[in-house]
């Protein structure tokens, strides 16, 4: 949820769209784009299905690297805005923010207050997923612990790395005594480390999930 102040301020970010046609999405672009999809009903009655459209490539070429949404009703360019984004539709606004490895929010956020997450297109990342969740959920749920161990032994192993120069400034020296880590971690296996962290980053981006300690910090 977000406070008025910030609301209107997202809104002032959306620019109206070309009606250029939404591309249907390709195989290839699971790790490189996100599409979600909302049904409503248009003031007359008629149903409007609003989809946002996010490609993750465009965080590389805005200035704050945050990218891109691109909102379309019924499969035409409706509006976009830089991220985060909130697109006012029919009753309420789509409310969609990014993180290092995707999104941590697509959802609907009704005038009375409730919201619910907008449907994933089967064919992403996030529509694989969900499949996944609903069709074997004892798998599901041993991936979803896999993947915060891969944020978490990271995380146990670096810290220590980081706070050892650290704590040899002097003034913190002098402060609180110098440490030294446990871990002695070659190059290689930080490395590795790290790629490990991207994987257990990536696969919760793909069910919205967000915690700022393990995915703020990786």
């Amino acid at each position: 949820m977000f406070t008025e102040r910030k609301r209107r301020k997202r809104e002032q970010k959306v620019k109206d769209g070309d009606g250029r046609p939404l591309k249907p999405f390709r195989g290839r672009q699971q790790l490189s784009r996100a599409l979600f999809h909302l049904d409503l009903r248009a003031a007359d009655g008629s149903p409007a299905r609003y989809s946002v459209d996010v490609p993750y490539w465009q965080r590389f070429v805005t200035s704050d690297g945050h990218g891109k949404a691109h909102l379309y009703l019924n499969g035409r360019h409706h509006a976009e805005s830089t991220l985060p984004a909130t697109f006012p539709v029919p009753g309420g606004v789509i409310d969609v923010l990014p993180t290092p490895f995707g999104l941590k929010r697509c959802h609907y956020l009704t005038e009375d207050g409730t919201e619910r997450q907008l449907v994933p297109d089967p064919r992403s990342a996030e529509g694989r997923r969900a499949r996944l969740s609903r069709e074997r959920p004892a798998l599901s749920r041993f991936i979803g612990v896999l993947s915060v161990l891969l944020l978490l032994v990271p995380l146990a192993l670096i810290i220590p790395q980081i706070v050892e120069p650290l704590s040899r400034i002097p003034p913190v020296a002098e402060r609180v005594g110098t440490f030294t880590s446990p871990f002695d971690v070659p190059g290689w296996l930080n490395a590795v480390l790290a790629l490990l962290a991207s994987m257990g980053g990536v696969e919760r981006a793909t069910r919205l999930r967000f915690n700022a300690f393990l995915d703020g910090a990786n």
